[in-house]
C-alpha cells in the first residue's frame, strides 16, 4: 500500500457547487497527500464531477448517517499519518497544510491544530475555530444572551476565549471539525468521532476526548484558510442566501443543534455537576430548540 503523509478527509452533502474551489485550493499544496471524500446520499452529481475532473481523489457514496460517522468511514479508507478534516466550503492557502504538518512534527504533545479561519467576506474570523468547552456556566451565558451583551468579558463570554492574542499561536479547548488536523495515532487513541452525534457536537466531543487523553489543541494563526460556513446546513447567516436549503432540512438542522448540547452534557458532565445544575440546562436547551425551530419556520 502507498502510504501518505496527509489524508484530507471530506464529507460532502449537496456540495457540488463548492467542491471544485475546495479541491483546487488543495491541489499542489503538499506533495505526499491523498483526498478521501464521502458523498452522503442523495447525490447531486458531485461523484461524477470529481471522477471526471479529479481522478486521483478517492470518492465513495453512502447513506447520510451523519458527519461523525462519515468522517470515520473516510478515515478507514485513508493511509495518512496526519488527518486533515475539511468541509467542502473550506479553502486552504498555499502554505497552510505544509505549515500545519511541520508544526505538529516538532510538537508531539499536541493532539490537534487548526488555522486562522476567515469567513467568506475575507475579513471576519470564524470564531468556531477558537472555543472553550460548553460548561454549564458558559452554556447558561450563551443561552440567556449574556455572552452577546458582554462580548469582551472572560466571565460572561468565555466560550470564544476572549483576551487571547489572535495573531500568535496559543492553546484552545476546541475547534470546528470543518478544518482540523490531528495525528492518526491520536485519532485512533480516542476511537475517532463519537457517532452518537449526527451533526453538531461531534467536534466538541472529539476535542474533549483529545484533551482528556492528555494532548493539547492549538490555534495557529500564521496559517490561514477560508470557511464559507454552513453551505450544507442552510441555517447560517453567512451562507443562507446561497445555500437555499428546503424548510424541512433547515428545521432538522435547528433541532440537531440543540440536541447536541444535551448529548454532550449527559456524556461528560453527569459525574461532574449536580442534578440541580444540569437539569435546568437540559430544559433550557430543549426550549432553545423549540424557539429555533419556530423562528426558522417563519423565515
Amino acid at each position: 500500500m502507498d502510504y501518505k503523509k496527509v489524508s484530507v478527509i471530506i464529507v460532502a452533502y449537496t456540495s457540488r457547487n463548492y467542491i471544485e474551489d475546495c479541491l483546487n485550493s488543495i491541489h499542489g499544496t503538499y506533495p505526499n497527500l491523498e483526498i478521501i471524500i464521502k458523498q452522503q446520499l442523495p447525490s447531486d452529481g458531485l461523484v461524477e464531477l470529481v471522477k471526471s475532473k479529479y481522478p486521483e481523489v478517492v470518492i465513495f457514496e453512502g447513506e447520510n448517517n451523519g458527519l461523525a460517522k462519515g468522517n470515520n468511514e473516510c478515515v478507514k479508507r485513508s493511509t495518512g499519518e496526519y488527518l486533515l478534516f475539511m468541509g467542502t466550503d473550506a479553502r486552504v492557502e498555499k502554505d497552510t497544510i505544509r505549515g500545519l504538518v511541520d508544526w505538529m512534527e516538532i510538537n508531539p504533545d499536541v493532539g490537534g491544530v487548526t488555522a486562522k479561519l476567515i469567513l467568506g467576506d475575507g475579513v471576519t474570523l470564524d470564531m468556531d475555530a477558537h472555543r472553550a468547552f460548553p460548561t454549564p456556566w458558559i452554556s447558561f451565558c450563551r443561552l440567556f444572551g449574556l455572552s452577546k451583551i458582554f462580548k469582551d468579558s472572560r466571565k460572561f463570554n468565555g466560550y470564544f476565549l476572549p483576551g487571547k492574542d489572535m495573531n500568535s499561536p496559543h492553546d484552545i479547548e476546541l475547534c470546528i471539525s470543518h478544518f482540523m488536523m490531528v495525528p492518526r495515532k491520536v485519532y485512533e487513541m480516542v476511537n475517532g468521532f463519537d457517532e452518537d452525534y449526527f451533526l453538531y457536537g461531534e467536534d466538541v466531543q472529539f476535542c474533549y476526548d483529545i484533551k482528556q487523553a492528555g494532548y493539547r489543541l492549538m490555534y495557529l494563526p500564521q496559517f490561514k484558510a477560508t470557511h464559507l460556513k454552513g453551505v450544507g446546513v442552510g441555517i447560517r447567516s453567512t451562507t443562507r442566501k446561497i445555500s437555499n436549503k428546503p424548510l424541512r432540512h433547515r428545521l432538522k438542522m435547528q433541532k440537531l443543534s440543540t440536541e447536541a448540547m444535551i448529548i454532550f452534557m449527559k456524556k461528560n458532565y453527569t459525574d461532574k455537576y449536580p442534578w440541580y445544575v444540569l437539569y435546568p440546562m437540559y430544559g433550557a436547551a430543549k426550549l432553545l430548540g423549540v424557539f429555533r425551530v419556530l423562528v426558522e419556520s417563519l423565515k
